[in-house]
């Protein structure tokens, strides 16, 4: 599968449009497309999977190391692959676009906002292809994308002022029907608010499909092959799967499945916890949907069977929906499952955005005692814990809970801010210890 990374000179600049446009046109072309981001994001792929109609690939050079990263993207499906890019290209010193590409050994295509700008968009280019010999990196930048460009003499004059070591790869003009809303966390879901088909397919036609093609080259296997040999187990995981809980990586429900049976339920629409071994909540938007949650069995059930030794694992929103209540940034206040001693508020702003290290104090749901997990944490709510607390991680990087520990743990559940990678091994660990109990 080839592929091509699509870098930013910045946060803002039209990335996540630009891949969507190159994804439709891969496909009008009559490419099997496989999308992929560049870091820890659930939100720009949610868009990625409407227009692609595959799940979009996890691609993060601090979660899953190298070889874990290149044996994520060798699990994608097509004949070409676009990584969409995180912030600034050089921007991220835990996983940078650059850091993805240069492991994957792909071309870079640099999205430039050219509203206001000819020869100045081949300058910025330019700078960001010499640059990366100035930090002793192999990039490749290979040419560029104008966003927001008008056809006409806009476009000839970029493409006229480029340098013969850059292509240029089309525009996307400006139109504002474009645009994704946003809100606190980023841009609104794709199943949301899905970006309009044939405004897209139109921008779509601006590009240069078989230039771009021609770029694309395939990256190198893992040198760790890594042929897991855990077996399947007959354990059954619930897992949390509607508007309140959908920040979850495709490798980890692939992962989940690989080893047990996995029955999905949506506690915001009324559904109760199916017969399970164990309970997967995966972050989301539970703050958007605290009536519901609170209103609703599953909860409930949760709180009662988690009291009971049923193993439980929160990552984020699924924190939030372990402790005991939660407050909206409306001063709406609903009881959630109450097995975490934590009352947690939502702020105005963002109270954590970082990778996240993770060392055990405790064996864990997801851990053995002195291992470091990585991850990342991205949240707007803040917990407040009871004195008799007891955390499973040391914060090596991050903030975590409290600014130093992390992992709210009670019976045999386990609440944490960070989002993990299924390449951690933390979902292997899971479902070894629903074997372990089922066993005892």
């Amino acid at each position: 599968m080839r592929g091509l990374v699509l870098g930013g000179t910045s946060s803002g600049v039209g990335k996540t449009v630009a891949t969507l446009a190159l994804l439709r046109a891969f496909a009008d072309a009559g490419h099997s497309v496989q999308p992929a981001k560049a870091g820890p994001d659930f939100i720009d792929p949610s868009h990625h999977a409407v227009v692609a109609d595959r799940p979009s690939r996890t691609l993060d050079a601090w979660m899953q190391g190298e070889d874990g990263l290149r044996r994520n993207y060798h699990r994608g499906e097509g004949d070409v692959c676009v990584v969409e890019g995180v912030m600034g290209l050089y921007d991220g010193d835990g996983s940078s676009t650059a850091m993805v590409a240069e492991a994957l050994d792909l071309p870079v295509v640099l999205v430039v906002d050219a509203k206001a700008g000819m020869e100045s968009v081949a300058a910025t280019a330019l700078g960001f292809r010499q640059y990366a010999d100035r930090i002793g990196r192999e990039i490749d930048v290979a040419g560029v994308i104008a966003q927001r460009a008008h056809g006409g003499r806009h476009a000839e004059g970029i493409r006229e002022a480029l340098p013969d070591e850059l292509t240029y790869f089309g525009r996307i003009p400006p139109t504002p029907d474009l645009e994704i809303p946003d809100r606190h966390l980023g841009l609104e879901m794709g199943a949301e608010s899905p970006v309009d088909d044939e405004t897209l397919a139109a921008a779509a036609e601006h590009l240069r499909v078989e230039a771009l093609l021609d770029a694309a080259r395939e990256p190198p296997e893992a040198a760790d092959r890594r042929a897991d040999d855990r077996s399947p187990t007959a354990a059954r995981v619930a897992v949390a799967d509607d508007a309140a809980f959908c920040f979850r990586y495709p490798a980890t429900i692939e992962r989940l499945r690989a080893r047990a049976e996995v029955v999905t339920f949506a506690p915001t629409a009324g559904d109760d916890l199916p017969d399970c071994d164990g309970v997967y909540l995966p972050g989301g938007y539970p703050e958007l949907h605290v009536e519901a949650l609170a209103d609703g069995p599953a909860l409930d059930t949760i709180g009662e069977l988690a009291s009971e030794g049923l193993p439980v694992l929160g990552e984020c929103g699924g924190l939030m929906a372990l402790a005991e209540s939660l407050t909206t940034a409306d001063g709406e206040t609903g009881e959630m499952a109450g097995v975490l001693p934590a009352e947690v508020e939502m702020r105005d702003r963002y109270q954590a955005l970082d990778h996240v290290a993770l060392r055990a104090t405790d064996g864990t749901l997801t851990a053995d005692v002195g291992e470091c997990l990585r991850g990342h944490e991205f949240h707007y709510s803040q917990a407040t814990v009871g004195r008799d607390a007891r955390f499973a991680f040391e914060v090596e990087r991050g903030d975590g809970i409290d600014g130093e520990r992390d992992g709210l743990t009670e019976y045999n559940t386990l609440g944490t801010y960070a989002h993990v990678h299924a390449e951690s091994g933390a979902f292997d660990r899971f479902v070894d210890r629903l074997r372990e109990r089922s066993s005892v």
